[in-house]
Formats: structure tokens, C-alpha cells, sequence
């Protein structure tokens, strides 16, 4: 069997993943595309496309929640751990997937699973490397409306840059729900959203009996005001995160970012081309 190729859909909460999943299936069928969906998000319920495979066969949050008395993070961390433990439940299926499918992975929404503990990282080493071997690229979605907020867009592209040296993966970074933010920015104003940022507004609070050394100094505005200014200008001078703008309304605007995901993972180059009266059975897409 020839490559497998794939792009797991990350982001926090309401960040709008499966509904770019939904828009992003509903695309290929329209192009005559194949698919194959998974759902890795334990607490999910309805989706616009039943997934081809779904974690909560395996495992679900509630139930652990409920077994276990963990909470939402706790409970999804384990499902997590779980899922490592038992990762025939996700890599037998997808032997018998064929390189002309794009494997689509909804995550959850907790960014801790990204950006703090190697649990996702040591999944995609699972599906990249080995028998599976696909290549695979990570989309990461954050809501358009932080970009109003310029101290949210810097912790939001913050995240965004410590999933992609986490996941060691290609990044699609999007920035999603663009149809929210029409007329509120201009194009020049967006592409120095990370530049001249404001001070944090943090404040040290002195504490009696406390050996508070030079924290006091440390913490003072001007100084956290320097540092992310600073942080903002590097990975703006050096282009570290980029974002590609999402209505997922519009059908070019899916197209467009699909074709900066096939690009990740090359997907194009390995496939044959197809006689003009060739069809794709809808049978077969998820």
C-alpha cells in the first residue's frame, strides 16, 4: 500500500474545528473527493457527518468522569492515555484506508493536550511513523474575533507556535469565524497586530512576611510591556506563525485552505491522474 495522508484539526474550545471538519468533508464530496473521518474528542456529541471511526466507541468522558470522579481535564487526559494503550483501535482501521482518502482527525478542545503534556505528540509519532507512515500536517484554529484583542491574539498565537514545536508536525495555522469580523480590521492593521503591543496590565501584589526579593521589579509593567513587545516583534520579523482567514461559508475560502493543506503533505504529488469520466462513489467518502 502506497502513503496515507491526513491533517488533525486542532485548537481551543469554540475555536469552530468540527465545524471546519464538516464544511472541510462536505468540500471534497463536492469535488469528488475521498474521506475518512475520526472523532478523537470523547465528549463530542452531534456531528453534520457520522464519523468513520469515533473514540467514543473506545472510550468516553463522561463515563470516566462518572467512574473514575475526575474532572473534564483529568477525564480527557485519561481517555488520552487510554487511547495510547490501546492504539489498534485507531491504527487498524486506518491500514486498509488507500492514498486517495484525506484522513481528517477532530481534536478536542483543550490546548493542554497540545502545548503542556506529550500525549498528542506521541499519537502522531504513532500515525506517522511504522506501518501507517502518514503524512500529515496539523491545522491550527483560532476564533477571528482575537484579533480584536490584541493581548488575546498574542496568547492565542502564543499557542498556536507551542503546538507546532510540540506536535513536530507542518502547520496550517487559521484563523476561523472570519465572517464575525468584517469591516472591524483593515488588511494593514492585521498584519501588524503583533507589533507595538501594549502593556500586560499585570500587577505584583507585595505580601507581608514574604521574602519577595526582586519579584516586585520583575513584574512591573514596563517590564512585561518590554518583554512581549519583544516576543511579538521576533515572530513577526521572522514570520514564526502565520494565519490563513476561514469563512467557512464561503466554498473558496475551504478551497483555499485545503489546498495549503494538501501542499503540507504533498498529497497531490502522489496521486495518479484520472480520466475525465472517472467517479468517486459517494459510498465511499465519510
Amino acid at each position: 500500500m502506497g502513503s496515507k495522508y491526513g491533517t488533525v484539526i486542532m485548537g481551543p474550545a469554540g475555536a469552530g474545528k468540527s465545524t471546519f471538519c464538516s464544511a472541510l468533508i462536505q468540500h471534497l464530496r463536492n469535488n469528488k473527493r475521498s474521506c475518512y473521518y475520526i472523532n478523537l474528542d470523547p465528549a463530542a456529541e452531534d456531528f453534520a457527518y457520522e464519523p468513520d471511526l469515533d473514540i467514543k466507541e473506545l472510550i468516553s468522558l463522561q463515563d470516566v468522569m462518572e467512574e473514575l470522579h475526575l474532572g473534564p481535564n483529568g477525564g480527557l487526559i485519561y481517555c488520552f492515555e487510554f487511547l495510547l494503550e490501546n492504539l489498534d483501535f485507531l491504527t487498524e482501521p486506518l491500514e486498509h484506508v488507500g492514498e486517495e482518502y484525506l484522513i481528517i482527525i477532530d481534536m478536542p478542545g483543550q490546548i493542554e493536550l497540545y502545548t503542556h503534556v506529550p500525549i498528542v505528540p506521541s499519537l502522531v509519532r504513532a500515525l506517522t511513523k511504522g506501518s501507517l507512515n502518514i503524512s500529515m500536517c496539523a491545522a491550527y484554529l483560532l476564533e477571528s474575533t482575537f484579533i480584536v484583542d490584541r493581548a488575546k491574539f498574542f496568547a492565542g498565537t502564543l499557542s498556536a507556535m507551542s503546538a507546532m514545536l510540540m506536535v513536530e508536525l507542518p502547520h496550517v495555522n487559521i484563523l476561523s469565524k472570519m465572517d464575525l469580523v468584517k469591516g472591524q480590521m483593515a488588511r494593514k492593521e492585521l498584519k501588524s497586530l503583533l507589533q507595538d503591543m501594549p502593556e500586560s496590565g499585570l500587577v505584583f501584589e507585595y505580601k507581608d512576611g514574604v521574602d519577595n526579593g526582586d519579584a516586585e521589579e520583575v513584574a512591573k509593567g514596563d517590564t512585561f510591556g518590554k518583554l512581549n513587545r519583544a516576543v511579538g516583534q521576533l515572530i513577526d520579523d521572522f514570520s514564526l506563525v502565520s494565519f490563513l482567514k476561514l469563512d467557512v461559508q464561503d466554498e473558496d475560502s475551504v478551497g483555499a485552505v485545503l489546498s495549503y493543506i494538501d501542499d503540507a503533505i504533498q498529497f497531490h504529488e502522489a496521486q495518479e491522474p484520472r480520466e475525465p469520466n472517472d467517479e468517486v462513489d459517494d459510498g465511499d467518502m465519510g
